[in-house]
């Protein structure tokens, strides 16, 4: 895709949508998330890292998203300098090319950070689903298997984020668009493909997610008001992790799925389109803030994985 190009998008000869305020947004918002991610999982991490050596599987799944985090964040830097350069390029000030190595490594670090938080987020869900309904399960809430967990969900998530820009590469072959997606109607069932490995990815987790949270409160309901108690912070931690997983990630997908049908042609609709269009840089901003809301995570977390690490020893020492 032609940035020079890019300026009005047109769905139907007369259905256009200026969009090119996208570079200075984009360069503004990632540059306000770098410095806030940097500060707030600086300052997570260093609370976290209190915590004794002993490690739980939550602390384990918290290591975990704490890494995915930080690609994001060290990408941020490649993503402003590209917008930095493309704002200029759809200015005719400057004629330069990112290059295919630059494009598949800024690609693949985002979606690193944004899958790879999305799996370990559910996976701290889901960790205090059998703390909570399946107590007696302890086996499956061993660090070792939360180890071997987050082992699996990493090779996962790097052949998704290896998958998806290869997938976008050939659909954008011919016009070069790199971290713009691709809009042509000629490469629809490759661009397709990618939006449903996309949607997937979102989808199975959000429900994995939802059906643990509802399981904790229908158990914590019917517990005596002195037990819940004990529970506050398992309810805390849950309630961020809802949050940010729905606040960051669901308006993004969303949006990507009608962003995606009309541009390839599936859907006609102008309205959807224009509108999808615009909120198209802000929901990838908003998804992206999730490296800056998950270390309130961590701060929360740290008091329950330290309870739960001084139980441990508790019971080691019995």
């Amino acid at each position: 895709m032609d940035l020079r190009n890019t300026t009005y998008i047109s769905i139907q000869a007369n259905c256009t949508v200026d969009t090119s305020y996208r570079f200075t947004y984009y360069k503004i918002s990632y540059s306000m998330i770098f410095i806030f991610g940097v500060i707030s999982n600086a300052t997570a991490l260093r609370r976290f890292c209190r915590i004794p050596r002993m490690f739980t599987s939550t602390a384990v799944y918290m290591a975990n998203l704490a890494a995915a985090d930080i690609f994001f964040v060290i990408s941020l830097p490649l993503r402003i300098y590209y917008y930095h350069k493309a704002a200029a390029i759809s200015n005719r000030t400057n004629d330069w090319s990112p290059g295919s190595a630059f494009c598949q490594l800024t690609f693949t670090l985002k979606y690193i950070s944004l899958y790879g938080g999305i799996f370990f987020l559910v996976c701290i869900g889901v960790d205090r689903y059998f703390a909570v309904v399946h107590p007696l399960h302890q086996h499956l809430r061993k660090v070792r298997t939360a180890r071997m967990l987050s082992v699996g969900i990493w090779c996962l998530v790097l052949a998704l984020s290896l998958t998806l820009p290869l997938l976008y590469s050939a659909a954008s072959r011919w016009h070069k668009s790199c971290l713009l997606d691709p809009s042509s109607k000629r490469d629809s069932t490759i661009i397709l493909t990618a939006l449903g490995l996309v949607q997937i990815a979102y989808l199975l987790p959000a429900l994995l997610l939802l059906f643990s949270y509802c399981s904790i409160l229908r158990v914590l309901r019917s517990l005596p008001h002195r037990r819940k108690i004990r529970h506050r912070r398992t309810l805390t931690v849950i309630y961020w992790v809802l949050v940010v997983f729905f606040l960051c990630f669901t308006p993004y997908h969303l949006n990507l799925l009608g962003y995606t049908l009309t541009q390839v042609g599936l859907v006609r609709s102008c309205g959807l389109a224009q509108v999808t269009k615009v909120l198209h840089p802000i929901m990838l901003s908003l998804a992206s803030t999730n490296c800056c809301l998950n270390p309130l995570i961590y701060y929360f977390s740290s008091s329950l994985v330290h309870k739960e690490t001084a139980g441990s020893r508790g019971s080691a020492s019995q």
